[in-house]
């Protein structure tokens, strides 16, 4: 699919999706938990859909209904009394990182003896860290590096160790997987924790079924690399019978964004401040560019005024690094991103494709080691831009369009179905012009 936009101002007022991320978590709770839970999610994209095709595949009953799903979870085994994963499920992780880094882990916990598809370069993405604790917890792997990837075995309870600088979803994974576990696991982190406020939306999950994690700070070999110990007993997961899930962080980010771009305010509607979500930082990286912030209950609202440079670390909202780029591309002075090696990871490189989209548009932005450095200006040019089959990016090339000169040509705009499939009819809510058409 093309879009093609003519720059426009956006102004006004938009819900919040559903936290894509928090329902990852959730769905996944409810389908190995003790009984029936009704999740009240607005909305779905093709990740969650990818999560829920998985766990119905390892045999949880998931049904779409107007105000989310009703889950009826795995069924136990009469003789064991434990949950009893169908065998030899294939589990389709479509293009979803998450549901492939979830779900392997929970997979070899029911001992699914399953094999993982999905799209080739999710396949290609690392999993050495976890695949390593998943083969030393009594697990077998085959295929890794590549789909199809297989699992035979059951994993046993025991310590798992990680470093801190790899995935925040392979301690997240584990985590998910420890109460179905029949004894106390132990995840110890090694070193800082890259993108910790996603552990934390993984132990809030945890906690609302009734799993207790507790987290220990250990000394770590030196003062620079503490030690964090997670530790689960393995009591299995209770449903609440009904929760929500929250508005999400991430997509209302590329909105509040808009809204510092733009000549008027933005409103966001469906989000909590007291959310646990990293990328609820971006309301407080807007306001360090200069841009006039609101905060309500649940909602944000964001002015423009004059935006100016600064210094910032990706190492907790490296999905954020998009949409931050196409601001600081248009605030006066230098802006500087630290610690964005691990968007080389991304649906596509996204450290290059940032690059090479904003570039392409008329930004001066490169690339500096493992940093982005942007030298700001007042408008940005126009011009075609392709979206890398990157959600991200497909987004962050149309809010940039509001401060362009000339038209925006966004090639492969269907990207942005993988989280937000509503993008550009709440695009056309805020006045943006676009036109969608099939390539």
């Amino acid at each position: 699919m093309i879009a093609q936009i003519t720059p426009k101002p956006l102004a006004g007022i938009v819900p919040a999706i559903s936290s894509k991320s928090m329902a990852h978590r959730l769905i996944i709770a409810a389908a190995l938990a003790n009984g029936h839970t009704q999740i009240a999610c607005s909305t779905t994209c093709a990740d969650i859909d990818a999560t829920v095709r998985c766990l119905t595949a390892l045999g949880a009953h998931i049904d779409r209904t107007p105000e989310g799903y009703e889950v009826s979870p795995i069924p136990k085994s009469r003789e064991m009394g434990i949950l009893a994963a169908l065998k030899g499920a294939t589990l389709d992780c479509g293009e979803s990182g998450s549901t492939l880094r979830f779900m392997l882990p929970v997979a070899c916990a029911l001992g699914a003896d399953a094999t993982f598809t999905g799209a080739e370069r999710l396949g290609e993405r690392p999993l050495g860290d976890l695949a390593s604790e998943l083969l030393a917890g009594g697990c077998d792997l085959t295929g890794l590096g590549s789909f199809p990837l297989k699992t035979t075995g059951r994993l046993r309870p025991g310590r798992f160790v990680l470093p801190g600088d790899v995935s925040s979803q392979y301690i997240s994974g584990l985590l998910l997987a420890a109460p179905v576990l029949p004894g106390r696991v132990e995840v110890l982190v090694r070193g800082r924790i890259e993108s910790k406020p996603y552990v934390n939306l993984t132990i809030q999950a945890l906690h609302t079924f009734g799993v207790a994690v507790e987290t220990k700070r250990l000394v770590g070999p030196t003062p620079e690399e503490p030690q964090t110990l997670f530790i689960v007993e393995g009591e299995g997961y209770r449903t609440p019978g009904a929760v929500s899930v929250e508005g999400d962080w991430s997509n209302a980010a590329f909105w509040l964004c808009a809204g510092a771009l733009s000549r008027y305010a933005v409103t966001v509607r469906g989000i909590s401040l007291n959310s646990v979500q990293g990328d609820r930082t971006i309301m407080a990286a807007l306001v360090r560019f200069g841009a006039k912030v609101t905060r309500g209950t649940d909602a944000a609202t964001v002015r423009p005024d004059r935006l100016h440079g600064f210094e910032l670390s990706a190492r907790d909202i490296p999905d954020l690094v998009p949409i931050v780029s196409a601001v600081a591309a248009c605030a006066e002075g230098k802006t500087v991103i630290r610690d964005c090696a691990r968007l080389r990871i991304k649906e596509s490189d996204r450290l290059l494709t940032t690059t090479e989209t904003l570039q392409a548009l008329g930004a001066d932005i490169r690339i500096e080691g493992d940093s982005l450095v942007i030298e700001g200006r007042e408008t940005l040019d126009g011009g075609t831009i392709e979206a890398h089959n990157d959600h991200r990016i497909a987004m962050t090339a149309a809010i940039a369009a509001s401060r362009c000169e000339r038209p925006v040509t966004i090639v492969g705009a269907e990207a942005v179905a993988k989280s937000y499939p509503s993008f550009f009819e709440h695009y056309r809510l805020l006045g943006g012009n676009v036109t969608l058409k099939e390539a």
